[in-house]
């Protein structure tokens, strides 16, 4: 192009390189496709883009579940789920509680992972008639938000030892001020919270949102989220939260299957059981000497059991009365029969299991179906099972194989001179005194060999012809 001379019109073929007489409409036709292709592409990621973010931004709450005893168990679940929930940038964590209470030292664990979470924790006491007990009402004290079911219940706070009384001053001190620093952290009666563990009062959900212990009552998960949305919580190093839980996708984690197998084995019930029946193990293990597998299942039974008092509010009358029931039920090995020691022994097993645990704490109890059926078990048991190897001590020791010695019996295989013979219905390794002798032959047992028996024939003698009348033959 020379200077000062004006543009033509465009033609695209002169902009495209390699261009020229062979560029044709079929080229042409490719480009458009290609161009109408990148197109479509561009719109549908266009369209696509407010999807993925409404879909984004359906906030998900983690739920956790705490059900049973406060124990290790528990306690590392939850401290673990919260860590998992705050890594996965989860809206709130949900604790669901049910609970009669627990280990004191695994309450702290869970208090301390909720007052230390970065992300809001939702306690929620349900399902209706569900109760946050003890060791539970400091949890539900410590989440950002409480929250209870119709009909359910919290409190009954002391400490109790192992005696099932009131344990020393200073461990109830320290429990107050413990629950009371909980409940000023968070803004609730701090005047209540004290009495739960000094003066173990309980109280039911109206009652405690009357008073300000809780935030407030929902029927269900689905709308206490609802009702917490928009609510400022203020979490970890002093940071405010707005929750955002109104249509939450909630994602429940479960306990794993080995904790959780062994946190329901921590139970009144099972404590229960397991006591007595490992006494059960060990008297088969006395009355047949040598360590063998009663012995030690009962070892273990009786080993769980103990750990399951260490955990609940264990009574020593309750215990003391369990020894003296099984006492009771030893006297009547002495003297077999259904008599007065076992009827000793049935009342203490009942009394001791309504005993075993404090009743101050709510359901931390033995069922009473359980008991009666543990106590007709026993009294079947001693009465058949025992009587019947004490029976078997009391027999004669066995006189061995020498005892055969002059039994009889009939050849089973030709003795040639070995073969076999039956004796006392048992069939026996036999070798021949007196030669060959052949199938059905009648033997007489003469020695004892390891377990090989000597025999001989038996001859029977025939009977005496009478002489001649007034003479001799």
């Amino acid at each position: 192009m020379q200077p000062g001379q004006s543009l033509g019109p465009l033609d695209v073929r002169e902009l495209l390189p390699g261009s020229g007489p062979e560029w044709d409409d079929a080229a042409m036709r490719n480009v458009v496709r290609v161009t109408l292709l990148g197109a479509a592409c561009a719109a549908a990621l266009v369209s696509s883009a407010p999807w993925a973010v409404a879909r984004s931004s359906v906030p998900e709450v983690v739920e956790l579940r705490l059900t049973g005893v406060v124990d290790p168990f528990t306690a590392d679940y939850i401290q673990g789920g919260i860590a998992a929930a705050e890594a996965e940038g989860a809206a709130a964590v949900l604790l669901t509680i049910d609970t009669p209470g627990g280990l004191d030292s695994s309450m702290r664990q869970i208090t301390k992972a909720i007052l230390n979470s970065e992300i809001p924790v939702i306690g929620y006491v349900s399902p209706q008639g569900a109760r946050a007990a003890s060791a539970g009402t400091f949890i539900l004290l410590s989440c950002n938000v409480a929250a209870m079911a119709p009909a359910t219940n919290a409190g009954a706070a002391h400490p109790v030892g192992l005696s099932g009384a009131i344990v020393s001053e200073k461990a109830t001190n320290d429990a107050a001020e413990y629950i009371v620093s909980i409940a000023e952290a968070r803004g609730r009666d701090a005047e209540w919270a004290e009495r739960a563990v000094r003066d173990s009062v309980s109280a039911s959900a109206e009652e405690l949102l009357r008073i300000d212990v809780i935030d407030l009552i929902a029927p269900n998960e689905r709308a206490l989220l609802d009702d917490v949305d928009g609510r400022v919580v203020e979490v970890a190093g002093g940071r405010t939260v707005a929750l955002r839980t109104a249509g939450a996708s909630i994602q429940a984690r479960d306990m794993g299957l080995g904790a959780r197998i062994l946190h329901t084995l921590l139970s009144p019930d099972f404590a229960f059981i397991f006591f007595y029946l490992g006494i059960g193990l060990i008297i088969i293990e006395l009355l047949h000497p040598g360590l063998s597998v009663p012995g030690i299942f009962g070892i273990v039974c009786l080993v769980g059991a103990f750990v399951t008092f260490g955990l609940l509010p264990v009574q020593l009358i309750g215990v003391a009365l369990l020894l003296a029931s099984a006492l009771f039920f030893l006297l009547e090995l002495k003297h077999p029969g259904l008599g007065l020691p076992t009827a000793g022994g049935v009342a203490c097993l009942i009394l001791g299991g309504l005993l075993l645990f404090n009743p101050s704490v709510p359901n931390a109890r033995v069922s009473l179906w359980v008991i009666l059926p543990m106590a007709g078990f026993l009294v079947l048991f001693f009465a058949t099972v025992v009587n019947a190897a004490l029976r078997a001590r009391r027999l004669p020791p066995a006189a061995g194989t020498k005892g055969m010695i002059g039994l009889e019996g009939v050849v089973e295989r030709d003795l040639g001179p070995e073969g076999v013979v039956l004796v006392s219905s048992e069939q026996w390794s036999a070798r021949s005194a007196a030669g060959t002798l052949p199938r059905g032959t009648r033997v007489r047992v003469v020695g004892v060999d390891r377990l090989t028996l000597d025999v001989e024939p038996i001859r029977e003698q025939a009977p005496a012809m009478p002489g001649p009348e007034g003479g001799n033959p």
